[in-house]
Formats: structure tokens, C-alpha cells, sequence
């Protein structure tokens, strides 16, 4: 379960995706392809969710990770690589952001 809060020590990760409408489901689908199959299996992995805007340009994942260097080994798998690979071709851009949570209200 995804917690948000200042006592939480591992890492926490959100990626924003510009896509269409037109890709934005294929997007979708291979992004939750990933975090079913090997993202959520991933050493480390603590949670993660997938948004998508209401015009379906913008996809956003929040993945928290019980260190960065486990989100880092995530990426490197060979598999990881050749999904991302995929879902780049799909979109117009996409971003991974390492963040610290500040403060909650």
C-alpha cells in the first residue's frame, strides 16, 4: 500500500508520460504489463500507481522503492530495458523523478 508521508526512508519515484489519446491506452496497458509482471516483483519494490488525465495526454506512475539503488537495479534488468524501450516508441516524451516527501496535509 502506498504510503505518503515524512517518515517514509526509501525512494520514492514519479514518471510523467506525454502521450495522445490515440496511444495513451496502449501506453496504459504496457506500463500495467510491467508493474504486474515484473515492476511489483522487482527486489525493493514497496507500491505504485498509474494515473491517466482526462484529455489522455499526460500518464503519471508513483512507485516507492525501499532504496534508489533497487529502483536503479529495476531499470537495468534486461527486461526492463526492452519494455521501456517499447514505451518510449509510444510516446511523445517521458520523465522519471526522484522525489522526498516534504510535508503532508
Amino acid at each position: 500500500m502506498t504510503r505518503i508521508d515524512t517518515s517514509f526512508s526509501g525512494q520514492t519515484v514519479i514518471c510523467t508520460f506525454e502521450v495522445t489519446p490515440g496511444s495513451a491506452h496502449d501506453v496504459l496497458d504496457a506500463l500495467q504489463d510491467a508493474y504486474r509482471d515484473v515492476i511489483s516483483k522487482s527486489p525493493g519494490y514497496v507500491s505504485g500507481a498509474v494515473h491517466l488525465n482526462d484529455a489522455q495526454t499526460r500518464i503519471a506512475t508513483y512507485s516507492q522503492w525501499d532504496a534508489r539503488g533497487d529502483y536503479q537495479a529495476m531499470l537495468r534488468s534486461p527486461e526492463m530495458r526492452d519494455r521501456n524501450r517499447a514505451i518510449h516508441a509510444m510516446c511523445r516524451s517521458f520523465e522519471p523523478v526522484m522525489y522526498e516527501v516534504v510535508s503532508t496535509w
